[in-house]
C-alpha cells in the first residue's frame, strides 16, 4: 500500500527540487519531509530522490513513480469530495483561544457558514497549552494558539503585545501586596505574568482567578486588581501600565497557526481566512 501522506511529501520535493521549500510549501518542518521520503523509499526497496546534486531530482525510478503518485493524489482528493458530498457535510475542528472566540472570530466564521453550508464547524476554546496538547493528540484540523515563540511546526504566528491592566474607577496598582487578577494555574499569561514579578522582588497575591475571559477582564475593570492581558481585549474601564510603573515588560507572546495535513478545499479556505484575521495588529489607547 502506498501512503498517500509520504507519496504528497515525494511529489513535492520533485516539484520544488528542494527539501526546504518542500517543507515550508507541506507546512511540515524539513526533517518530517525527508522522513518521509525516506520511509518511502524503503519501503519501495529502491532510491527515489538523487540528493547529490546541487538540486534535489528524481531518479528513474522516482520520476516512473512521479506520474502514478500524482494520479494517487488526485482520485485520493476526488473520493474525499465525493463522500464529503455524498454526507452532504464535512466536519472541521477548530481551536481558538477565547479572547479571539468572540470579538473578531464570530463574524467571519458567519461568513465562512454562509460561503460552504455543507460545512460542520467545531470550535473549542480554552487555555493555550492545553488547545497545544489537544491538537498535537489529532481532535482539531486547524488552530490558534498562543504561546511562547515560533514553532517550526506552526503555519505561520505574529506578535501578540501584552501589556499591564488596571482599573480606571479604582486603581489596584500601588497597593501592598499587588493584588494580581489571574487565569488558573497552566495559563499562559499566568505563568508569564507571576515568573517577571517573582524575578523582580514585586510583593503579589492571587485576588481574583477564572478561566473566563469576560471574568478576568471584568474583575480588572472593577478594581480588584491588575493583570497582564493582550492589548486586543481591552475594554473602557481598563488603564494600560505605562514603563513609569516600573512593571516589568513582558513580550515574545505569540499567536500561532497551525494546520492538519490533508485539509480540503473549504478548510484550506479557513486557513487562510484565519491567517487573515490573525494578522491584523491590535491597537490600544494610552489612558
Amino acid at each position: 500500500m502506498l501512503d498517500p501522506v509520504l507519496l504528497r511529501s515525494f511529489v513535492a520535493v520533485a516539484d520544488s527540487q528542494n527539501f526546504t521549500r518542500a517543507a515550508e510549501r507541506l507546512h511540515l518542518t524539513q526533517s518530517t519531509v525527508s522522513q518521509q521520503v525516506r520511509r518511502l523509499e524503503e519501503s519501495l526497496g529502491c532510491q527515489l530522490l538523487d540528493r547529490d546534486q546541487r538540486r534535489v531530482v528524481a531518479t528513474v525510478e522516482g520520476e516512473r513513480l512521479l506520474a502514478y503518485a500524482r494520479r494517487i493524489l488526485a482520485l485520493h482528493e476526488e473520493a474525499s469530495d465525493m463522500l464529503v458530498n455524498q454526507r452532504g457535510e464535512e466536519v472541521l475542528r477548530l481551536g481558538v483561544p477565547e479572547d479571539f472566540a468572540a470579538e473578531r472570530l464570530m463574524p467571519m466564521l458567519s461568513r465562512f457558514g454562509l460561503d460552504y453550508p455543507a460545512v460542520r464547524l467545531e470550535v473549542s476554546s480554552g487555555l493555550g497549552p492545553e488547545l497545544l496538547r489537544q491538537y498535537r493528540r489529532g481532535e482539531f484540523d486547524l488552530l490558534l494558539v498562543k504561546q511562547m515563540g515560533h514553532s517550526d511546526d506552526c503555519v505561520d504566528s505574529w506578535p501578540e503585545p501584552l501589556c499591564w491592566v488596571d482599573s480606571v474607577r479604582q486603581p489596584a496598582f500601588g497597593r501592598d501586596p499587588l493584588p494580581l487578577v489571574a487565569f488558573p494555574v497552566g495559563g499562559l499569561y499566568r505563568q508569564e505574568m507571576l515568573h517577571h514579578l517573582e524575578v523582580g522582588g514585586w510583593p503579589w497575591r492571587i485576588a481574583y482567578s477564572s478561566a473566563s475571559l469576560a471574568s478576568v477582564c471584568s474583575a480588572v475593570a472593577a478594581g480588584l486588581g491588575i493583570s497582564l492581558l493582550p492589548v486586543r481585549v481591552l475594554g473602557k474601564g481598563h488603564r494600560v501600565l505605562d514603563a513609569d510603573s516600573g512593571l516589568p515588560d513582558i513580550q515574545g507572546v505569540r499567536l500561532a497557526l497551525y494546520a492538519g495535513s490533508g485539509l480540503s478545499r473549504a478548510g484550506k479556505e479557513l486557513q487562510e481566512q484565519l491567517r487573515a484575521v490573525a494578522s491584523v495588529k491590535p491597537q490600544v489607547a494610552r489612558r
